[in-house]
């Protein structure tokens, strides 16, 4: 059977901020498919680079500071590249939607919950207020906020970090995109509202083909809800491929030690968690061959020469790494 075709494609994306010198690259190169009804799990430690691939897939660096280039940016046969602002703006909230990591920075302060949820279903769907309201009312049901015709007449001071979240997932799913981009979605949740999250982006994606880019550094939501997964490392992406075929067996050095790295109950009592030692090197910073090199104890003399791509290793598989681990 043939694949989905992708709705979102990325190729060669960079994001670089110009400081004294030159260019520091964020985000170095960074390519991938996303496919109508699937859910492609974007993960990596803090810093690699994974919030600013979303934004820059949305266009929502400034420039300057931030320049943005790349091969394409592909969604439903356009390049986002060549839109305009106007256009880019009837985009967003609808066709292309965001959940963003900090709800309290996201919402805006002086306006009230329902207003916030109304105004894309009014502008990208022409809904009436009325007929819009009611809208809201449902979205708010279907995220867990009990009460929501008093949700609706409240600020976002006025709401737990958890109900702000909520109230960001709704926004997101009000028009019914066809691409989600979720950075981070349940951080604020407790594990039973996680899991009616998750659950509540699957219904959606199940019932509209909605193919979501899930940004997380819980390994474990990736486990149980994405289909495939990109692994970045120092604004790179270091290996991709199937969720349970990754976990099983990873072929790059980075992804086999965040994988070891899991807390497991089964870990015997005072006994010590694995880590990865050293630290991700400066976006400005990196060395001329693998950036993981001075951190991996597999490292020869050619992973601290030459910059590996990501080459295919079957099985619907990519790793950027000369020395793979189950190669």
């Amino acid at each position: 059977m043939e694949a989905a075709p992708a709705v979102l494609a990325a190729r060669n994306l960079r994001v670089g901020f110009r400081i004294p010198g030159g260019v520091m690259q964020a985000v170095d190169g960074v390519s991938f498919e996303l496919r109508r009804g699937e859910t492609l799990g974007l993960v990596g430690e803090s810093g690699s680079g994974k919030t600013l691939t979303s934004l820059a897939l949305l266009r929502l660096l400034e420039s300057p500071p931030a320049e943005l280039s790349a091969d394409g940016i592909d969604f439903e046969g356009r390049d986002l590249l060549g839109l305009s602002e106007g256009a880019m703006a009837d985009l967003r909230g609808a066709g292309l939607s965001m959940i963003f990591q900090e709800p309290m920075t996201s919402l805006n302060p002086l306006m009230t919950i329902g207003r916030q949820i109304d105004e894309p279903l009014v502008r990208h769907l022409g809904l009436s207020k009325r007929v819009a309201r009611e809208r809201t009312l449902d979205l708010l049901r279907r995220v867990g906020i009990a009460g929501p015709e008093m949700a609706v007449r409240q600020y976002p001071h006025q709401l737990s970090g958890g109900m702000r979240q909520r109230v960001m997932i709704a926004i997101a799913l009000a028009c019914r995109p066809s691409v989600l981009i979720a950075d981070e979605p349940t951080t604020a949740l407790d594990v039973t509202v996680q899991a009616q999250i998750l659950a509540l982006l699957r219904a959606l994606q199940e019932e509209m083909g909605t193919a979501i880019l899930l940004i997380t550094h819980d390994l474990a939501v990736i486990a149980e809800t994405a289909h495939r997964v990109a692994v970045m490392y120092a604004g790179r992406i270091v290996e991709t491929g199937p969720v349970a075929a990754l976990f099983e067996a990873p072929l790059h050095p980075y992804t086999e030690g965040l994988l070891r790295s899991i807390p497991r109950i089964t870990r015997e009592r005072g006994g010590d968690l694995p880590e990865i030692p050293g630290v991700v090197p400066a976006p400005g910073a990196l060395p001329a061959g693998c950036a993981f090199a001075a951190r991996c104890g597999f490292a020869v003399a050619e992973c601290q020469e030459l910059r590996p791509v990501l080459e295919p290793m079957g099985g619907g598989r990519e790793v950027a790494c000369w020395r793979p681990r189950h190669g």
